[in-house]
């Protein structure tokens, strides 16, 4: 068996000791080191996961550990001075969703890992639910999905910044069915048209509501219908899917083994498999693709397409029209011009002035 991946992890707090277990439960990797701000949270999360010995800092820099690549797990806003220095650095990274908090902000990360030839990806984790990939699995028997439908509703109360954002549901929760519609579509998308609104009652100060079409690049449509202040016979984390195609219709309630029926009445078993879920899975994937040098799922130049469907949801909203995700980019793209400046990355970004390279529709 090859040595274990040496990893160093940057951001102890809450996810980050979700991390730790999970690094803990794999016998594929090893924990080298601990980085976050505050070094006492370090030392404390780090012994209570068994890791009491493992060095740890303030900073990559200040880390003196051998490291084979890095897991990014703090705040979305630090996400790319984090990411960017570690791929610089040599090292590749399994970075935390979101990857940026803006597409303008992502695109020095894609830069970064063109420019040190190093993986980042990014830790998608509900593409990572057995149900959810068998779910995917009956679609393939189905043929190509035509219309793809999610509910999501919830009513948490979060208290701090989530309740004070202006697009709580779009921007905090919403990446994950946009990208996980990508995956169960096999297309990728073209525009969206958004309403997101906030119920009388709601207890969030933004939009905690919102209603979503996406058109795909296959002709596909992809409607989502989400609430964070819907109390009362909620859908799981996940939401609720129907997915209708040639061959038939699949629905998966997101939490259990999905049902499929073909055209003429036969069912289509539910293949599930002990593969590892959530951010285990991400974590299996991102070992693999290092080892291997193949690409995985998440990989940051296709993942930067389901950041731009966030935001091109977020600018429909606010426009009340239709918006191109290859908009998005673009307009993205000419800030990032304006706003990178090392001179490597920004290299990297005038390379790609007369052909971007990411998966976008090019009839858009």
């Amino acid at each position: 068996m090859p040595d274990p991946l040496r990893l160093v992890q940057v951001g102890a707090g809450g996810m980050g000791r979700a991390w730790l277990r999970t690094i803990a439960a794999n016998d594929d990797v090893v924990l080298a080191g601990l980085v976050d701000l505050d070094l006492d949270t370090a030392r404390t999360a780090a012994a209570e996961h068994g890791y009491a010995d493992v060095p740890v800092a303030r900073s990559l820099e200040d880390l003196a550990v051998a490291a084979d690549a890095v897991i990014d797990v703090t705040v979305p806003a630090a996400h790319p001075a984090v990411s960017i220095d570690a791929l610089l650095r040599g090292l590749p990274v399994l970075c935390e969703k979101p990857l940026a908090e803006t597409v303008r902000e992502c695109l020095p990360m894609v830069a970064a890992s063109e420019v040190s030839g190093k993986l980042l990806m990014v830790s998608q984790s509900r593409r990572y639910f057995r149900a959810g990939t068998a779910f995917r699995r009956q679609l393939a028997e189905l043929g190509p999905v035509g219309s793809l439908a999610c509910e999501f509703a919830k009513a948490p109360h979060f208290s701090g910044f989530r309740e004070r954002m202006a697009e709580p549901l779009l921007v905090d929760m919403a990446i994950h069915q946009f990208d996980l519609a990508r995956t169960l579509i096999g297309s990728e998308p073209v525009s969206v048209y958004c309403d997101s609104y906030n119920p009388e009652w709601s207890w969030f100060d933004g939009n905690a509501a919102a209603n979503a079409i996406f058109t795909f690049a296959n002709g596909a449509r992809f409607s989502f219908t989400g609430s964070w202040c819907a109390p009362g016979l909620e859908t799981s984390w996940n939401g609720r899917w129907r997915a209708s195609a040639e061959g038939g219709t699949a629905t998966w309630d997101g939490d259990n083994a999905p049902v499929a029926e073909r055209a003429g009445g036969e069912s289509i078993p539910a293949d599930l498999r002990e593969d590892p879920e959530e951010i285990a899975g991400s974590l299996a994937e991102f070992v693999a693709a290092v080892r291997s040098g193949t690409t995985p799922q998440s990989e940051v130049h296709s993942n930067l397409i389901s950041v731009a469907m966030v935001e091109a949801a977020v600018r429909s909203a606010a426009l009340k029209s239709p918006v191109r995700i290859a908009d998005v980019v673009g307009d993205a793209f000419t800030e990032a011009l304006d706003t990178v400046q090392r001179p490597e990355l920004l290299a990297a970004l005038k390379s790609w002035e007369d052909d971007l390279p990411f998966p976008l529709d090019p009839s858009a």
